[in-house]
């Protein structure tokens, strides 16, 4: 166990409903700590705003800081969204009958957070917790389009030219058409087709993806799976907050 990073969380967890505010020498005493040994701590914790100093002074008072608000809204957010997508990805199954995932962005991968199943005897393998790149899925290079341009560009700058230039031209389709369609990029003979979700700031924060084999996916069929996909994608979004 990292001893550094151990005795910061220590410090963190000083601070609860009853106890929002600390000054240095509370948090030197409370954990048995040299004062010189908290102040680098706590001079680090408020420098990644994990911590924030109310009050000047050599011994200045801190609370929790802004970061800790924003990890938090992402775990909220993560539970919020499975806990309202779940049932609609259940309905959405039963219309087209293929499987359905909801995937999210996680340091730079696509993260798989929930899935349901199709009926079908022959199924794709797919589990909750799967992680794949950006750039090999629908699902995946449905949220890379939708990133910041900044965090856009430093997925692409890992990639080789001809794959960057590709890319580059399906992150402008996706853009354009509202949606991202893959065949043959994760398991050959599969097709996959995924649809933005947004929250209340109108942000793209999943990807609702129908995978399936190719052979399924025939004209009329795959026009039902993109109505209904969008649909339930939407309705995910109004879940989540979206307006439009």
């Amino acid at each position: 166990m990292n001893k550094s990073v151990h005795k910061a969380l220590q410090i963190l967890e000083l601070f609860t409903d009853e106890t929002r505010e600390l000054s240095l020498n509370d948090i030197s005493k409370r954990l048995n700590m040299p004062k010189p040994t908290a102040y680098r701590l706590v001079t680090t914790l408020e420098t990644r705003d994990y911590l924030m100093k109310i009050r000047e002074g050599q011994d200045g008072s801190y609370r929790l800081g802004l970061k800790l608000l924003e990890l938090g809204q992402l775990v909220s957010n993560q539970l919020e969204i499975r806990e309202h997508a779940l049932p609609i990805m259940q309905d959405l199954v039963k219309n087209i009958n293929e499987a359905v995932h909801l995937v999210v962005v996680r340091q730079n991968e696509a993260v798989y957070i929930e899935k349901v199943d199709s009926t079908r005897t022959i199924r794709l393998y797919t589990r909750v917790g799967k992680r794949s790149p950006l750039h090999i899925g629908s699902g995946p290079k449905l949220l890379l389009a939708f990133l910041e341009n900044d965090k856009q560009k430093e997925i692409l700058k890992e990639l080789d030219e001809e794959t960057k230039k590709r890319l580059q031209q399906e992150i402008k389709d996706i853009l354009k058409q509202g949606y991202a369609f893959s065949e043959g990029e994760q398991d050959a003979n599969t097709i996959g087709i995924s649809y933005p979700i947004y929250n209340y700031k109108n942000a793209v924060i999943a990807s609702l993806t129908v995978s399936g084999l190719s052979s399924y996916f025939t004209e009329d069929n795959l026009q039902k799976i993109k109505h209904e996909t969008k649909y339930a994608a939407y309705q995910i979004s109004k879940k989540m907050g979206y307006l439009k």
